[in-house]
């Protein structure tokens, strides 16, 4: 391990206060040995970083999946005061409320296995990769109502039924959206993208349940050994990118003017109750809730390919739960005893609310939230429910993913996507992407082991695994 750092227990650290000059408070983060051997000193260096900003509470963290990000280590969390703390996009990231929802089916593995027509239907009829635009034609009315209402407008225009929305963390809507702060770059970018994919490490996975671990959770969840799934990850599109590029333009100038000091102008920031930090919120919900709509309208049209290719019932494929990993939110959590209001930032973290909370569905309030962590292209992805624990340590919050250990340049000079997609289909895995590169670059290889960071957050007790799927088809942007 880096030097400086401190063990704590088995899986986890902490960066002292000194690390770095102008550290508020400790770092902690998760983290095995094994997984230690790919961990970047500039992911710590960054973690250090985000112990400085004001008003952080308790500590900086960081979960198992740390890698280098902007301003923020993806896999960070932090969580400031109402009274002196900041909001910072670098805390959030350029793709807000990028997400994973999971949708059950009737269907069983030997209903999928080896359809190609599926992967292919799927494909065509859901929009994919960089700049891809919907055959839908949102009016700026419409754009409007996506950004304030969320997900609520995709089900009232017929894109879902109303069960979807109690399972969806924030039922599918941040309160606070202000669509005055979303500029009109950001909503032309948005209008053509509303049901698309877009790429990088977005996918549309369908999946099989290999193992159940918890029986009574996967019950409450309608989770079962055998069945097939749907797993959708992305976010908010261009929309989401050019609000983040905005903002980083006033928030830049609103450090200045608050006279914050920062080591890294990617954390730039400014105060919660400041003019700037109120509109980047605003802002920034906007996008969340965009993103909301966006996995909503997806989801529609994968349950269409499915109802009309095995003839079974539209309501027969619910939603087990719809989680983001890229946001700023408003959440009381006790601090030393005391319940306070808090703006946690999560970037590329999960949410991960424990038995009890009201914040998630009652049917599943003494079970724990449900948590999705998808593996890499290829590899297993996990179902987990929330606890105490992540409540009591981590501000209700766990993984988001594999974590990557490889850059894209890195990854294509290493194998070609026709060698991934020959390899995946000996597994009985249909890969379908807008171009080979775009197979290379997300390769099984180029991420942690997906098995190692769930156990980790499982031992730590941040989230407690349910179930394991694996892909066998793979729907990539």
């Amino acid at each position: 391990m880096i030097e400086g750092v401190k063990r704590i227990d088995t899986n986890e650290w902490e960066v002292p206060e000194g690390f770095i000059p102008g550290m508020r408070v400790p770092g902690r983060f998760f983290l095995s040995e094994s997984l230690g051997e790919s961990l970047e000193p500039g992911a710590l260096q960054q973690l250090a970083n985000v112990a400085t900003m004001p008003g952080i509470i308790k500590n900086a963290l960081a979960m198992p999946d740390i890698h280098w990000g902007y301003g923020f280590p993806i896999g960070g969390v932090a969580a400031f005061s109402l009274e002196d703390g900041v909001i910072s996009p670098g805390g959030v990231g350029f793709d807000i409320n990028c997400g994973v929802r999971l949708m059950t089916t009737p269907l069983s593995f030997a209903d999928v296995s080896g359809r190609r027509d599926l992967v292919d239907q799927l494909f065509h009829a859901v929009p994919t990769g960089v700049g891809a635009k919907s055959s839908l034609k949102l009016s700026p009315r419409s754009l409007d109502a996506m950004m304030t209402t969320g997900a609520r407008w995709a089900v009232e225009n017929g894109y879902g039924v109303p069960r979807d929305l109690v399972r969806c963390e924030e039922s599918g809507c941040m309160n606070g959206a202000d669509t005055r702060h979303v500029s009109a770059k950001a909503r032309q970018r948005g209008i053509p993208q509303g049901g698309t994919l877009g790429s990088g490490n977005h996918f549309l996975e369908v999946q099989v349940v290999r193992e159940i671990f918890d029986p009574v959770a996967a019950e409450a969840f309608g989770i079962r050994e055998g069945q097939v799934c749907c797993m959708i990850h992305c976010g908010s599109r261009g929309l989401g990118h050019q609000v983040c590029t905005d903002h980083v333009k006033l928030l830049e100038a609103a450090t200045k003017k608050y006279q914050i000091k920062l080591p890294d102008r990617q954390l730039a920031c400014a105060p919660l109750t400041s003019p700037e930090g109120r509109e980047y919120f605003g802002a920034m919900a906007a996008a969340a809730n965009y993103a909301w709509a966006n996995r909503q309208m997806i989801t529609h049209t994968t349950r269409q390919v499915l109802s009309t290719l095995f003839r079974i019932d539209y309501e027969d494929m619910p939603l087990v739960y719809d989680v983001a990993h890229n946001v700023a939110k408003f959440e009381d959590h006790v601090v030393d005893g005391k319940s306070m209001k808090v703006c946690v930032h999560r970037k590329g973290a999960t949410r991960a609310f424990g038995p009890g909370s009201a914040d998630i569905p009652p049917e599943l309030s003494s079970i724990g939230q449900p948590v999705i962590i998808p593996g890499s292209m290829g590899t297993s992805s996990y179902i987990l429910r929330g606890t105490e624990t992540a409540m009591e340590r981590t501000f209700g919050s766990t993984c988001h993913g594999a974590g990557r250990i490889m850059s894209r340049s890195q990854a294509k000079k290493r194998m070609s996507g026709k060698e991934v997609t020959e390899n995946l289909l000996k597994e009985g895995i249909i890969v379908r992407a807008p171009h080979e590169n775009a197979i290379a670059d997300e390769a099984p290889g180029v991420y942690k082991p997906s098995d190692e960071v769930v156990r980790v957050v499982h031992d730590v007790g941040i989230s407690r695994l349910v179930a394991r799927l694996s892909p066998v088809g793979v729907i990539k942007g």
